[in-house]
């Protein structure tokens, strides 16, 4: 048995300690009974902020607005990313005009930006859309 992975459920941002060998068998939240990996991207919001960057599993976070046409071209892309990674790292998108608050104590300067979260931990960020293979040898070069 191996060590048990903490990670937050998307939906009630309960922290959950789940047996890594069980990450394939699509874990539920022990408090809301949601399903703790998903296999497409969360909606991340300044209340949920706080709790959604801890936990073992990794965080990418897509900062992202409605008006802007790059971040529109890039989402089946993103969810796309989702669906490869689930139980490897965990995706999340933030709407940076619903969020303006969170945006800035980020310090999103342009948009679709990448920020990848580790423990609580910002440890890398990209500016800009990028094509499927180019986000998937980025994550791999960030250790994903």
């Amino acid at each position: 048995m191996t060590n048990p992975v903490l990670i937050p459920c998307p939906s009630c941002n309960g922290l959950n300690r789940i047996p890594a060998e069980r990450l394939a068998d699509q874990p539920k939240c022990g408090r809301c009974k949601s399903a703790v990996l998903l296999s497409k991207p969360f909606e991340l919001k300044q209340g949920d902020y706080a709790s959604q960057i801890k936990g073992d599993l990794p965080l990418l976070v897509d900062v992202w607005a409605q008006w802007c046409g790059p971040c529109k071209s890039f989402a089946p892309l993103f969810e796309q990313a989702a669906a490869q990674l689930a139980g490897k790292c965990r995706l999340a998108k933030l709407d940076s005009e619903a969020n303006q608050q969170l945006s800035a104590q980020l310090g999103i300067r342009s948009i679709p930006s990448l920020i990848l979260f580790r423990n609580g931990r910002e440890v890398a960020r990209q500016s800009g859309a990028l094509p499927l293979p180019q986000l998937m040898a980025w994550l791999r070069s960030q250790g994903i």
